[in-house]
């Protein structure tokens, strides 16, 4: 089982930056897909950004310009740099990982706060 544990949230005012980090109890070689999820209350959880071992990225069209997923191989950690950040992206922002071979896993989540 892959362990992944978020980091980073907080509270912060529209306009300002985050990073949020993802540490994987193993290798992320092994890793097929990265991604970030975030769930407002009363909404579904959907797809901010995910990033394939290739390197290749997806993004919603929400954060496309502002929203930045990156992979560090050697620390086993995803991050998901967040700019320019609105009280819209107020959500729990949770981590993913899917190995073809094993299935998804999901952190515990981390709590995103953006001020108006």
């Amino acid at each position: 089982q892959v362990q992944l544990v978020e980091s980073g949230g907080g509270l912060v005012q529209a306009g300002g930056s985050l990073r949020l980090s993802c540490a994987a109890s193993e290798s992320i070689f092994s890793i097929n897909v990265l991604g970030w999820y975030r769930q407002a209350p009363g909404k579904q959880r959907e797809l901010v950004a995910q990033i394939a071992s290739g390197g290749s990225t997806v993004y919603a069209d929400s954060v496309k310009g502002r929203f930045t997923i990156s992979r560090d191989n050697a620390k086993n950690t995803v991050y998901l740099q967040m700019n320019s950040l609105k009280p819209e992206d107020t959500a729990v922002h949770y981590c993913y990982a899917y190995l073809r071979d094993r299935g998804g896993y999901w952190g515990q989540g981390t709590q995103v706060t953006v001020s108006s």
